[in-house]
């Protein structure tokens, strides 16, 4: 259960920063009352068919533009045909804040040491390019530009998980910023050439901010399983079983 452990914030690799309760209790109502809402006017959460890969079991519904495997329309093809409801500006604020947290504690873990071994770039045909990147971390060059105009809301009912997979779909290359809501997960956090190790699990608790952009921009991840029963009562959310994630991006289409 939350709270019984420190769980300070960290550079899991360099461009990719879990940050542990980013959204206070206040925020976390506000935002579980906005994914319910947006689930309602879209009909429901869909669970999107995956070409030769059989239908995914979380629900997804999005905002600004609409996503479907693997391309981005403004109307929902592969539903009802309705346009796809506007992205938010207040979310787009909550974002930029947590870009610019995120990049805040690279920069402290720059300050302490960790410079050297971060990866200074990646090139956009994915070739990791390594070396020290001197006083920065990856994340700082992103935040002025940052323009978030994308939103996937994914609904993760109990027994849902979501397979490694690459966000490859949008052409900016701008972080992208994950809030997580409700029963805590196990996400997987791995590497930019191909689904096998190495990679990472992190427990997202209901709060958590993750963030990830630079040379792991298209790193490959996923939701390995949900961990029912975990979220804390305390915080008041009205949520059904499972979780919420909403998944913010930059689109860079016209």
């Amino acid at each position: 259960m939350a709270g019984l452990f420190p769980r300070p914030a960290r550079v899991v690799v360099p461009g990719a920063v879990h940050l542990p309760n980013w959204l206070d209790p206040e925020r976390q109502r506000v935002l579980a009352g906005a994914c319910q809402r947006w689930g309602d006017e879209a009909g429901g959460f869909r669970a999107p068919k995956l070409p030769r890969r059989g239908q995914m079991s979380v629900g997804i519904t999005c905002l600004g533009w609409h996503w479907l495997p693997y391309r981005y329309s403004r109307t929902v093809d592969d539903g009802d045909g309705r346009k796809v409801p506007p992205f938010p500006g207040w979310l787009g604020t909550w974002s930029k804040e947590a870009l610019e947290a995120a990049a805040a504690v690279e920069e402290e873990a720059v300050e302490e040491g960790a410079g050297a071994s971060f990866v200074a770039d990646q090139d956009r045909d994915g070739i990791p390019e390594t070396g020290p990147i001197g006083c920065h971390g990856p994340l700082a060059g992103e935040v002025a530009g940052f323009a978030p105009d994308v939103a996937l809301v994914n609904r993760y009912t109990p027994g849902s998980s979501m397979g490694l997979h690459a966000d490859k779909d949008e052409a900016s290359w701008a972080p992208v910023v994950s809030f997580s809501l409700g029963d805590s997960a196990v996400f997987r956090f791995g590497n930019t050439t191909n689904r096998s190790r190495p990679w990472q699990d992190i427990t997202l608790e209901s709060g958590d901010l993750f963030v990830f952009g630079g040379p792991v921009r298209r790193a490959y991840h996923g939701v390995t399983k949900v961990l029912p029963g975990t979220l804390d009562a305390s915080l008041g959310l009205d949520l059904p079983p499972g979780r919420f994630n909403v998944t913010v991006r930059q689109s860079g289409f016209e």
